[in-house]
């Protein structure tokens, strides 16, 4: 088994289920991304759109106003996403370090690297691929606490991210060709990952007992 053949499985199941944006992730390509890859550490997306909610309706609609808003505030308006004194300032310190070494968000999706990511605080490996898989639109294939679930449940484990992502990618770049029959088009290597990503946490969240995944018609 490699991770294309979890690819055709999941996508023969149905998967992707949602079509929130071509990407998966929703408002992709937007600053959103960078501000929902803070605020989900450790707790659900649905508080992390409320949050965000209440970011938009308190004007809050670039990366420029998110680095001018106080920490007391940004912090009252993130509440609903936990840790929201620590998430403030992790994210108004990116906001600004995006702003001082790129000058724009545009700017900042074509140029920055995940090495630049990884040096900024708050900001580990899933949360770089993240943003630069759905923010700026890289290559990047963001692997979490779902991918190691469902693997585990095949009988894969990974010492370390970075092992669990290789696996991932490696079985991919050696099926492109019949990934883009699969699709019936030429598939980018950024899509594709970003709607594995998607699959696989979709599928895991409707599947899931507690921290095991049931993978019952699931072949593989």
């Amino acid at each position: 088994m490699n991770s294309f053949d979890l690819l055709v499985s999941l996508k023969q199941k149905g998967y992707l289920k949602t079509t929130r944006d071509p990407l998966w992730w929703p408002r992709s390509g937007t600053f959103w991304v960078i501000v929902g890859a803070i605020l989900t550490q450790q707790t659900k997306w649905e508080k992390v759109e409320i949050s965000m909610a209440n970011l938009e309706r308190a004007g809050i609609d670039s990366l420029e106003k998110l680095s001018l808003l106080d920490l007391e505030s940004l912090a009252m308006h993130i509440k609903p996403s936990g840790f929201y004194n620590t998430k403030a300032k992790n994210l108004s310190l990116l906001a600004k370090a995006i702003l001082e070494a790129f000058n724009s968000f545009e700017s900042f999706g074509e140029a920055v690297d995940r090495e630049w990511l990884l040096a900024q605080k708050g900001i580990g490996e899933e949360s770089a691929d993240s943003i630069l898989c759905y923010a700026c639109k890289q290559e990047a294939m963001v692997v979490d606490a779902y991918t190691a679930r469902l693997l585990e449940s095949f009988g894969y484990s990974f010492e370390s991210y970075s092992a669990l992502q290789e696996w991932m990618v490696e079985g991919l770049l050696l099926n492109q060709t019949k990934i883009n029959q699969l699709y019936g088009k030429e598939i980018s290597l950024t899509e594709l990952y970003a709607r594995l990503h998607g699959k696989i946490v979709e599928f895991c969240k409707e599947n899931s007992q507690g921290k095991k995944v049931n993978v019952e018609g699931l072949s593989l």
